[in-house]
C-alpha cells in the first residue's frame, strides 16, 4: 500500500495542476473576450462616426445647411411684409372710402316685419 500513496499523490498532484490550467485557460478565454468586446465597441464607434459624417456631408451638399435654410425663410419672409405692406398702402384709402360710404350713408326704410296699424 506504500507503494499506491505516491501514485495516488502524484494523480492528486496532476489532477490538482490541470483544474489550474483549465481555470487558467478560462481567465485567458474571458480576457480575450472582453478584449474582443472592447475592439468591436471601438470598431463600432468609429463605424457609426464615420457613417453620421457621410450623412451629415450628403446632407448638407443636398439640402444646403440649416443656416442657408433660415435664411433664405427670413428673406422670403421680408419681402412678403414688404409686399403686404405696399398692398395696405395702396388699397388703405380705397377701403376707408367704402367702410364712410356704408357707415354715413344711412337711409332711412321701415323694417319688413313692421305693420302700420290701423285706426
Amino acid at each position: 500500500m506504500a507503494a499506491q500513496t505516491p501514485g495516488i499523490q502524484q494523480l492528486l498532484q496532476a489532477e490538482k495542476k490541470a483544474a489550474e490550467r483549465v481555470a487558467e485557460a478560462r481567465k485567458r478565454k474571458a480576457r480575450r473576450l472582453k478584449q474582443a468586446k472592447e475592439e468591436a465597441q471601438e470598431e463600432i464607434e468609429q463605424y457609426r462616426t464615420e457613417r453620421e459624417k457621410q450623412f451629415q456631408d450628403i446632407q448638407q451638399k443636398y439640402l444646403g445647411s440649416k443656416d442657408d435654410q433660415v435664411k433664405a425663410i427670413d428673406v422670403e419672409t421680408k419681402h412678403k411684409i414688404t409686399d403686404m405692406d405696399q398692398r395696405v398702402q395702396q388699397k388703405k384709402n380705397e377701403v376707408l372710402k367704402e367702410l364712410f360710404d356704408l357707415v354715413f350713408d344711412i337711409t332711412p326704410e321701415l323694417h319688413q316685419n313692421f305693420k302700420i296699424p290701423v285706426q
